[in-house]
């Protein structure tokens, strides 16, 4: 490890094991508002190997809400988000998948659910929830952020249980109204019960948090 790369970390060595996560790979599914964000910031803390899967092109309002540049305009989410990635740090591993995820797909052992219906997290869920070591699911809608973990010794009825059928979700898709800087705190707070699984450190499953009215609620 050269002296740049010490430094580089040095002010969070305390909270995030570099040895732990250097053995870690990690995927992010959706890159939109929530991913794009989780993307950039598991980027920062040095996480050596990032999968990223999503299906979208980037649109105009993405600019506002998804933190992408006008250059990205017409990219593929993945490509825009990957180039963002080997620009902050140009050792990691980036893997991009343009298009839905399919059960064929290898997953890291660390998944960062960041999709906008309930049915595709559904589906993914029971597809890969058997083999992945972590997950953490991002949720807003406006305002308010749901944040919600599982690991293969904690927590898995309890996330099962939040799959309920797509006629009972809330109207509108998670990010039909969003803005970045919610984006940013929930990813911040996914990113944070990842380091906190690294550290082995007991997780909050199940956290909401409502911006505007300053209430915070975890079960």
């Amino acid at each position: 490890m050269t002296n740049t790369t010490i430094d580089r970390f040095q002010s969070q060595s305390s909270l995030v094991p570099a040895e732990r996560l250097s053995q870690i790979s990690v995927t992010v599914i959706g890159v939109g508002a929530i991913g794009r964000q989780v993307a950039l910031q598991l980027t920062a803390i040095g996480t050596p190997r990032i999968q990223l899967v999503d299906f979208d092109l980037v649109e105009l309002t993405n600019i506002t809400t998804q933190g992408y540049r006008r250059q990205d305009l017409g990219s593929a989410k993945v490509e825009a988000t990957a180039q963002a990635i080997r620009e902050l740090d140009d050792s990691v591993q980036v893997e991009t998948v343009s298009d839905r995820f399919r059960s064929s797909i290898n997953t890291g052992e660390a998944v960062f659910c960041c999709v906008d219906s309930i049915s595709a997290r559904a589906a993914i869920w029971r597809s890969i929830s058997r083999e992945c070591a972590f997950w953490t699911d991002g949720r807003m809608l406006g305002e308010t952020i749901r944040v919600l973990t599982a690991t293969k010794n904690s927590g898995i009825d309890q996330y099962s249980e939040t799959l309920f059928p797509q006629p009972q979700a809330q109207a509108g898709s998670c990010t039909s109204r969003s803005t970045v800087y919610a984006a940013g705190i929930a990813a911040g707070l996914m990113v944070h019960q990842f380091c906190r699984w690294l550290r082995g450190i007991s997780l909050e499953h199940d956290m909401t948090l409502n911006l505007l009215a300053g209430e915070t609620v975890v079960n």
